[in-house]
């Protein structure tokens, strides 16, 4: 999954680029879009677990510690539900954990142009969907595949 997003991402994490990685976990992705964006750049992630966000902190600080020292990556504890606007607009936002509907707070927090990759979920599975806002601020969703969930 990780790589199907940073695919569905790559045009948007260019060199210079800022993005939102929402559910960060334990920052493996957030460490990945912030090689792709390069020193310029500034991923953020979000988590709602204080633990997992000092368990990404610490991985990074591991292995690249720059990252952390650059303020490449920054790590915060809180509702991946409405993104972290005091660093937006973002060029693009992985979302990395099913939301129960689209949630329209991140796609506001999206710049114009820009894409986000968010699972959502529906009867027993889920949907990724990719979601752009054009330069003139037109959004589409697509979906773009399935993922089963199993009980």
């Amino acid at each position: 999954m990780h790589a199907a997003a940073l695919e569905s991402l790559s045009s948007f994490l260019y060199t210079g680029a800022r993005a939102l990685d929402v559910g960060s976990g334990s920052g493996y992705l957030t460490v990945c879009m912030a090689q792709m964006v390069g020193p310029e750049g500034n991923i953020v992630g979000v988590e709602h677990i204080p633990e997992l966000v000092e368990q990404a902190k610490q991985n990074t600080l591991k292995d690249h510690p720059e990252y952390i020292h650059e303020g490449r990556v920054v790590y915060h504890t809180a509702d991946g539900r409405v993104g972290y606007p005091p660093n937006a607009p973002y060029d693009c936002i992985h979302v990395g954990a099913a939301a129960d509907s689209m949630h329209q707070e991140l796609v506001k927090q999206l710049k114009a142009p820009g894409r986000m990759f968010i699972p959502v979920s529906h009867g027993s599975g889920q949907a990724i969907y990719v979601v752009d806002k054009d330069k003139d601020g037109r959004v589409t969703e697509k979906r773009t595949m399935e993922v089963w969930v199993r009980l």
